[in-house]
């Protein structure tokens, strides 16, 4: 008789680590593309000025024209993970059960749609578009890190551990943190595409900050590893974040109290205004892993703090 494997296959699980692995080069490389206002340094898609696209001269743009170099290497890097996420759900079709399968075909279609959104973005020159493509590219990177949590080997363990710590308060702090920081994403977008929205961003910089710290100090409270995990990835997450942040605006605008003046264009404003951006997609990332970890274990009933007990009832409908 046959034992049933509890645990995703081993080559499934390395290809979703790679998955990762392989999605932050777009993403990077998106983050300059906006930067440096490369979107547009391509007027056709797929075609890179009407070479095919593994064809075209990329290494002659290095001096030349960074902005050309840059999203070409975009382009590259998309193609990459499309065939990565290729390998992933051919791999898992072959080796592993459905749930797993449906796992790996969202994410195949997830990176289909983002580069026919970001190919949509060049042929309509509309920057809506641009930055409708780096929100659907942070939620893509939280479904591949969703995917690989759940691929790990201690996910079957971390799923019988009881606690009883998370209230209904704490599971709603958890549960309202991406959706703040998605909205704080939003506005870092504005920001970015259309430069207007500044004082909202920094306002909602704090409101993230608030909830982050909120849903991370619940977490750590908890009795289950996944849980504490969860907390202390929002904490890095969180810090890194707001010194990233303050670089950003010192870089971008300066601080003429302290006799700091920005300059446009500089190096340490292109690397800081990028790392900005990805880091938030790994905030918002970590908390959508809190999110659906605390979903699961909720399901499971493994969550003691979020059971209802309701009172038993009477033969004659009476209390007992």
């Amino acid at each position: 008789m046959s034992v049933q494997r509890e645990n995703v296959h081993p080559v499934v699980r390395k290809l979703a680590t790679a998955t990762c692995l392989v999605a932050l080069l777009p993403i990077s490389m998106g983050a300059l593309v906006t930067t440096l206002n490369a979107g547009m340094a391509f007027a056709d898609w797929p075609s890179s000025d009407g070479h095919n696209m593994l064809l075209y001269p990329w290494f002659r743009d290095f001096a030349a024209n960074p902005e050309k170099f840059t999203e070409h290497g975009h382009r590259l890097a998309g193609m990459l993970i499309g065939f990565v996420s290729v390998c992933l759900a051919l791999t898992s079709y072959f080796l592993d059960r459905s749930w797993v399968k449906w796992f790996t075909t969202a994410i195949l279609l997830a990176v289909i749609g983002q580069g026919a959104l970001g190919g949509a973005r060049v042929l309509l020159d509309q920057k809506v578009l641009a930055m409708l493509h780096s929100f659907t590219g942070a939620a893509f990177f939280s479904l591949c890190v969703v995917f690989r949590l759940m691929c790990s080997t201690k996910w079957s363990d971390w799923r019988r551990q009881r606690d009883d710590r998370i209230s209904p308060l704490s599971a709603s702090l958890v549960a309202i943190a991406p959706v703040v920081i998605f909205g704080q994403y939003l506005l870092g977008g504005v920001l970015r595409h259309f430069h207007t929205m500044l004082d909202e961003h920094l306002a909602g910089a704090a409101v993230v900050t608030l909830c982050g710290s909120l849903a991370a100090t619940a977490l750590l409270r908890s009795r289950n590893g996944l849980l504490r995990s969860s907390g202390l990835m929002i904490v890095f997450a969180l810090l890194l974040q707001v010194m990233l942040g303050a670089a950003s605006y010192l870089t971008k605008l300066g601080l003429p109290q302290i006799g700091y003046v920005a300059v446009a264009g500089s190096v340490s404003q292109t690397v800081m205004c990028s790392m900005h951006t990805v880091c938030g997609m790994f905030l918002l990332a970590s908390t959508v892993v809190a999110t659906t970890s605390l979903a699961v274990l909720h399901r499971a009933g493994q969550l003691a703090g979020l059971q209802i007990e309701l009172p038993a009832i009477g033969d004659r409908g009476t209390v007992a």
